[in-house]
């Protein structure tokens, strides 16, 4: 047997042992990624089996009959059913105590746990105003309001509200706390005639959405969990796989160089000068990957960096050069040779994904050209080490930044400059959307400012190009919580107007400095996409607003920014058809900026907030009420209660 057929046979040898060695180390540390259990049926990440320590966010023991139990905040629930994305869930210690009319059913709470992984949600429920009895400051604050009281109990009284959602405008006495106990869905069953015992339940749906960043750690093979000093989220890769990973590769790398000396003195000797089809065979998939978006990149006259010439922009990735780290890579801030100044983004790994994100924003930003959009100067070949996209850089940092981050503190943007912000944000994004291409991640982290507050939309890798003879793509819901269109994330239809909808969540950011998602707002307002509904609902525009815009002394700032609230009022609209296209929501901000509006005839709202306090802003998609609202677009809520409450008359006496 001669030299060339012993080198075949030790890589078979050698790979075979590597392979054994990863299928052994992956068996005995992997986790179901789908398992039944019990009536739930099939469950996935971030539900886990309790035999399964860390594999998921929400542990579940299905070994206990007949209902497995979830355990949430260290209560145990048990699981009666699933639908579709909610699980319907039971505190069987509140029930005993509901039906002994018992005051220690008070002492129990639906805490759930508070993460940057996974936000929990649970419906329908009661919030309820504990307050010591001893203490008696609490009566005055909540007896001049519209709350009812349950005095039964010794230690303590209780006030409630019957609209669940209903949160104090005030501050809550020191001497009180509050609860959230289940209620029936059955509305019928909450009217206070029955006493606060029969108005309860020990049952609620569970509902969750985990968010992009832990997504893509649990699918990359990490595990998602919480920074303990920061309270940040951090994706942890178990170091015992990688070490066994890396020796055996180590050894296997050894062995392989071995056979590979052999076979070029082999070579040598047989004096062969052509290429050997081996070499040609042994071409990886990431590498055939590469040479192609090396051609895409050629021929859309894209610059191709080399990875010493990045590293060497960035000062090898230093820590210092960092401007961000998002969900798909780190970006870092660098300076070529001939001066330039760039922000280069080093993608995360060489996956499947990544590698279709890349390209996305490749093929994407080469064929735009808008002063409001990112200029992308080049990216990397297939020779380099990693994955690497090359932009301009922009130097004012991002919207958020000013608003809720570490440049707030210096209160630079003033109402006119985020007036220009969000039009010039409007004009980028109807741009796109004339160009069909839908964003797919807006939000105030991807959008930049120049030194003059210019707006530079950025990170196109989850856009998607929306061709223009259909309604809606289908597609798994992706962006970031807060920003993510409702109806888009229930029925993953993705349209252009689900860009509008997280544009409405930006306009609300602007107007009222607060962040998309704040964990100690209250439980049905941890979105600003729901506080700014809630609020302009029943004209509490004071509530939304940031006052140090001028809008309690200012009467242009006063007008401007209400107009605005009730445009985001639009474009937050559960319903997409009720929306307004992008082109609509750029005219309407640059009528608001030369001060009209009566393009849309708006109406004086004074005198109309109690009824509106009354109305949901959810409209039914298959009624003629919607119908009408798809004809006109709503100018501001009273426009929308108005079609909604006069059309809805009609068709209940006309029935």
């Amino acid at each position: 047997m001669d030299l060339f057929s012993w080198f075949f046979i030790s890589i078979f040898f050698h790979f075979w042992c590597f392979n054994s060695a990863l299928r052994q180390n992956t068996s005995s540390s992997s986790c179901t990624k789908e398992f039944q259990c019990g009536n739930l049926r099939n469950l996935s990440f971030p539900f886990y089996k309790s035999t399964q320590l860390d594999c998921g966010l929400c542990k579940v023991d299905c070994e206990e009959n007949p209902h497995p139990i979830i355990e949430l905040n260290g209560v145990k629930y048990q699981a009666l059913e699933k639908q579709d994305v909610f699980i319907k869930i039971k505190d069987s210690i509140l029930g005993n105590l509901l039906e002994n009319k018992s005051c220690q059913s008070f002492d129990r709470n639906l805490s759930l746990p508070i993460s940057p992984s996974i936000t929990y949600r649970v419906s329908p429920f009661l919030t309820l105003f504990k307050c010591n009895n001893s203490q008696k400051k609490h009566e005055e604050v909540f007896t001049s309001t519209r709350y009812h009281s349950h005095n039964s109990c010794e230690s303590f009284i209780l006030y409630y509200n019957l609209s669940m959602d209903y949160y104090p405008g005030f501050p809550l006495p020191s001497s009180c706390s509050f609860i959230r106990l289940p209620v029936p869905s059955n509305s019928e069953s909450k009217s206070e005639n029955n006493g606060l015992f029969d108005m309860l339940t020990d049952e609620v749906f569970l509902g969750w959405t985990v968010s992009d960043e832990c997504n893509q750690c649990y699918y990359r093979g990490g595990k998602c969990q919480t920074d303990n000093t920061t309270n940040k989220f951090i994706c942890y890769n178990t170091k015992g796989n990688k070490k066994v990973k890396l020796i055996v590769a180590a050894f296997i790398g050894l062995l392989v160089g071995l056979c590979t000396i052999a076979c070029i003195i082999w070579f040598c000797k047989r004096r062969k000068s052509d290429s050997s089809p081996f070499l040609s065979r042994n071409t990886s998939g990431v590498s055939m990957i590469h040479q192609e978006i090396e051609e895409r990149s050629q021929y859309l006259g894209i610059p191709v960096f080399s990875y010493r010439e990045l590293e060497e922009a960035t000062n090898k990735f230093n820590s210092s050069k960092q401007l961000g780290d998002g969900g798909y890579g780190t970006v870092y801030y660098g300076k070529l040779r001939d001066g330039k100044e760039v922000a280069v983004k080093r993608l995360y790994e060489h996956n499947h994904n990544q590698m279709k994100q890349f390209i996305n924003e490749i093929e994407i930003l080469t064929r735009l050209r808008h002063p409001n959009l990112v200029i992308l100067y080049g990216c990397t070949s297939r020779r380099s080490r990693e994955l690497f996209l090359v932009y301009e850089y922009i130097p004012n940092g991002t919207i958020a930044d000013h608003l809720h981050g570490h440049r707030a503190k210096d209160k630079l943007l003033t109402w006119p400059i985020r007036l220009k912000i969000a039009i010039e944000i409007a004009s980028a994004l109807a741009y796109l959307h004339a160009s069909d291409i839908i964003h797919r991640d807006v939000k105030t982290n991807n959008i930049l400012l120049d030194n003059d507050f210019c707006v530079k939309v950025a990170d196109f890798g989850l856009s998607k190009l929306f061709p223009n003879d259909v309604t809606h793509i289908s597609t798994a819901p992706q962006g970031t919580p807060g920003y993510v269109d409702t109806q888009y994330h229930e029925c993953y239809q993705l349209t252009d107007k689900s860009d509008v909808y997280s544009f409405g969540v930006v306009l609300v950011e602007l107007i009222s400095s607060m962040p998309a998602v704040d964990m100690n707002r209250h439980m049905h307002e941890i979105n600003l996409a729901n506080f700014a509904m809630n609020r302009i609902l029943k004209c509490a525009f004071d509530e939304v607003i940031d006052p140090s815009l001028g809008f309690e002394t200012d009467a242009e700032v006063r007008r401007m920014t209400i107009s605005v609230a009730e445009l985001a009022f639009q474009c937050l609209q559960v319903v997409k058809d009720v929306r307004p296209k992008m082109e609509e929501v750029l005219e309407m901000l640059k009528t608001i900026k030369e001060g009209e509006w009566k393009n849309y005839h708006r109406k004086e709202i004074t005198g109309k907030c109690t009824e509106l306090s009354r109305v949901k802003a959810r409209i039914p998609s298959e009624t003629e009420d919607a119908v009408l609202l798809k004809k006109n677009i709503p100018a501001s809520p009273d426009t929308v209660i108005d079609t909604w409450a006069s059309s809805s008359t009609t068709n209940s006496t006309g029935g």
